[in-house]
């Protein structure tokens, strides 16, 4: 039965994830909204729902491993096999906007999160906890990077308009972008998203139930199995976004999620219930703030991620993996 869901699940992921890039591309559209904006805003909130659920789920059981776990192993899957998968299908043409300002903050925030978890090891301690003071730090600043969004949104809309307006397009473009109703965009965006939520549920549940009766620990779990679970709704989206030339929803996705995953969902739940961290958690946090700095520097050499440097992120999961299963 499990394995029946676990398919269900992926094909779920599959066709939801479709929906939604063709529904947000076209709001973007319709809206006169640059579509870097809706990667980051609407297909983020939608793609780390999973991990939102399951960390605070797993938050309120008291099982903390799983929950840090879920969002760093998620966190490291989404920098280095989404984008590297999504890179090697089409280069992926990155923003200024995007190298100037959300990379560099989710960076700050993957150093954030370990320097406030990593705290013990000044105090000679193996235990770390993220705390409700702690939690209610990650939100303010969850709270500041998504009024920054809209911000930028309002402004970026005016210059969109304005830059659109400058630009002739034939007969035939402007019926194919006026060919789907907003009200149809909206439809297909939700569709999408409920079908990326379910899907992913249905992939965690099923592929938890079968790495149990193989005897996997609740670390390993959270760090690879859940984890990428969780974060298949952002792996299928990049990649159809990526196929779609939609490089702003792939790479905007990833990065917004990374920033989700880490102000919201591990400030909700610590808030919650405070998180309580083994050492060796803080290595696999470290290799995380390592790969996003790695991504970073591809992403800047020449505005955009290739196949070769898709490659060695797909390369570099690849080592973490190994890594885990060696270590565990």
């Amino acid at each position: 039965m499990n394995y029946i869901l676990l398919i269900l699940g992926f094909f779920l992921l599959i066709k939801g994830a479709d929906y939604f890039v063709d529904g947000s591309s076209n709001i973007a559209k319709v809206l006169n909204i640059p579509p870097i904006i809706i990667g980051l805003t609407i297909v983020t909130f939608g793609t780390s729902a999973p991990e939102a659920a399951v960390s605070i789920t797993a938050s309120l059981d008291g099982q903390n491993g799983m929950a840090m776990g879920n969002v760093i192993g998620s966190n490291i899957f989404n920098i280095l096999m989404v984008v590297g998968a999504a890179g090697y299908i089409k280069t992926l043409h990155v923003e200024k906007s995007i190298l100037s300002k959300e990379f560099p903050f989710l960076l700050f925030t993957s150093i954030l999160i370990v320097f406030l978890t990593g705290d013990s090891l000044f105090r000679n301690s193996s235990i770390n906890v993220l705390s409700k003071f702690d939690g209610i730090v990650l939100l303010i600043l969850f709270g500041l990077f998504f009024y920054n969004l809209i911000n930028t949104a309002l402004k970026s809309k005016n210059k969109f308009t304005e830059n659109e307006s400058l630009i002739s397009i034939d007969a035939d473009t402007i019926s194919y972008s006026i060919e789907q109703p907003l009200y149809k965009s909206i439809f297909y965006s939700i569709f999408g998203m409920i079908a990326i939520i379910i899907g992913g549920k249905l992939v965690v549940y099923s592929g938890s139930s079968i790495a149990s009766t193989f005897g996997i620990s609740d670390k390993l779990i959270g760090l690879t199995i859940v984890s990428i679970g969780t974060s298949l709704p952002e792996f299928v989206t990049s990649i159809i976004a990526a196929t779609k030339g939609e490089s702003d929803i792939a790479l905007g996705n990833v990065i917004g999620s990374n920033i989700f995953n880490i102000l919201f969902v591990l400030g909700a739940s610590s808030f919650i219930s405070p998180i309580t961290v083994q050492n060796g958690l803080l290595l696999d946090g470290v290799f995380m703030i390592i790969v996003t700095f790695i991504t970073y520097i591809f992403a800047s050499r020449k505005k955009d991620v290739n196949k070769i440097e898709s490659l060695t992120l797909i390369g570099l999961y690849l080592f973490y993996m190994a890594y885990l299963i060696m270590t565990a």
